[in-house]
């Protein structure tokens, strides 16, 4: 497990837990608008060793309640398991972000229990799917996790970040028609973080009106969609 960086405390990216979150390198997706670009294509990026981490969350017992696991990808590696098996037996709660291209390696984690919270990424809606992830053939794996999520008991979320570029409302009644219910989703504005994979100023966030749009297409299918990081 190779581990790119510590963020010591967040309230928001664990619901309801004081966390730390700790990023995984390495992705199999290839996004244009990533902002991650370091992680996904690690060049001269300094690593975080696992004795690092684990001394680190020895200190914070009593302190932190819960640790999000984000990247890169995590379920791209083969040993995340084992490192989720560790953090809880620290007495941690875990929240995992997952762009959901490893269905069977998921359902090993949530049937283990090592997960108590999972966030996953809906790049866009089907038709669309692939061209924004960067990889072709990775549709059917994405709409396994999708439904395994929705058929399973481990609280989780979908997100979809909103670039302006990329997106319009009508992918976003296609997104609410494909993960109708209850469960908390989420449209993330875009944010240009210096670190984006597609380089230069290709990339913005959306109008108000543009993001009120899309917030509003969604939510017959989804009642409890809301943004995040975003006024509309």
């Amino acid at each position: 497990m190779r581990l790119g960086g510590l963020q010591k405390m967040t309230l928001l990216d664990f619901p309801g837990q004081v966390a730390c979150t700790v990023f995984t390198v390495g992705c199999n997706f290839r996004c244009p608008f990533c902002h991650n670009s370091s992680l996904v294509v690690p060049a001269n990026l300094p690593e975080l060793s696992q004795a690092e981490f684990f001394s680190f969350l020895q200190k914070r017992r009593g302190l932190l309640d819960g640790v999000a696991i984000t990247g890169g990808e995590p379920l791209l590696h083969a040993d995340l398991p084992a490192f989720l098996k560790e953090i809880r037996a620290l007495g941690y709660a875990v929240k995992l972000d997952t762009n959901g291209a490893f269905p069977d390696r998921l359902r090993a984690v949530l049937e283990a229990g090592l997960a108590d919270y999972v966030a996953m990424d809906i790049k866009n809606c089907r038709e669309k799917y692939e061209q924004l992830a960067g990889m072709s053939g990775i549709l059917p794996q994405v709409e396994e996790s999708v439904a395994l999520l929705m058929r399973g008991s481990t609280p989780f979320e979908f997100r979809t970040t909103l670039v302006d570029e990329l997106h319009e409302p009508a992918d976003f009644a296609a997104i609410g028609q494909w993960i109708a219910g209850t469960e908390p989703y989420f449209i993330q504005g875009f944010v240009d973080s210096g670190d984006i994979l597609a380089g230069g100023d290709r990339f913005h966030a959306a109008s108000a009106e543009k993001t009120t749009a899309c917030l509003e297409a969604v939510r017959p299918y989804v009642p409890n969609a809301q943004l995040r990081g975003v006024e509309a």
